[in-house]
């Protein structure tokens, strides 16, 4: 825990401020990077990721608002010095993570072709961002607990190691695209779709190295 009560303002900001930044292009790498591999499967696939790419980001801003709210009771529970209420602070935003994430994730399967039939006339981009979701359904459900975890450790003061854990996720992603989607030393493309799997073993990566943050903070 990193006391911000002391010190320069200014240093605080920026100390802050530029480990979050990179970490929302991160966040935009992830999405990129499935888009480049995805176009060598073709136009309809491509439309497809790219039209339920909307979506994604929709949950992805719904993550923000528990983020925020999570920062800034979290911070001012520190600043109290009060570590007892901090705590029950990240225990109510974590389980609030959990059930939101449960409701998103029903939600997005029962919605995933309603959504696509919305924003698309063609058979085949409907067909593919439909997949798309589905598969992708699990791993921006668990965003919402990585968010909770790291805009708690955020409201400590402790940026860089969160910062860490995304550039490895944001690797470990770029490494599993071609293998996975293109097929790349193995032969047997997997698609935009089913491809997510290795998204949530990168997700689950990013939620056992914020425990270990933790457990050691």
């Amino acid at each position: 825990m990193k006391d911000l009560t002391e010190g320069a303002i200014t240093r605080h900001i920026l100390t802050m401020a530029a480990p979050i930044a990179i970490g929302m292009i991160f966040q935009a790498l992830y999405f990129l990077i499935d888009l480049y591999f995805i176009g060598e499967l073709g136009a309809h696939a491509l439309a497809g990721v790219g039209v339920a790419g909307n979506a994604a980001f929709l949950v992805m801003a719904l993550t923000q608002v528990l983020g925020v709210g999570t920062v800034a009771l979290i911070s001012q529970a520190v600043g109290r010095k009060d570590r007892a209420e901090a705590n029950l602070i990240f225990n109510q935003s974590l389980m609030l993570a959990l059930l939101v994430g449960l409701a998103v994730l029903l939600i997005g399967y029962a919605a995933a072709h309603a959504y696509m039939v919305s924003v698309s006339s063609d058979p085949a981009t409907i067909a593919a961002g439909r997949t798309y979701l589905q598969w992708y359904m699990p791993g921006l459900a668990l965003q919402f607990a990585l968010v909770s975890m790291g805009s708690a450790l955020r409201g400590t003061g402790i940026v860089q190691p969160t910062l860490v854990v995304q550039l490895l996720s944001v690797i470990i992603n770029a490494i599993l695209a071609p293998v996975l989607i293109a097929g790349w030393l193995t032969g047997h493309p997997l698609g935009g779709g089913r491809r997510r799997l290795g998204q949530h073993t990168v997700a689950g990566c990013c939620g056992g190295g914020l425990v270990v943050l933790f457990s050691s903070a």
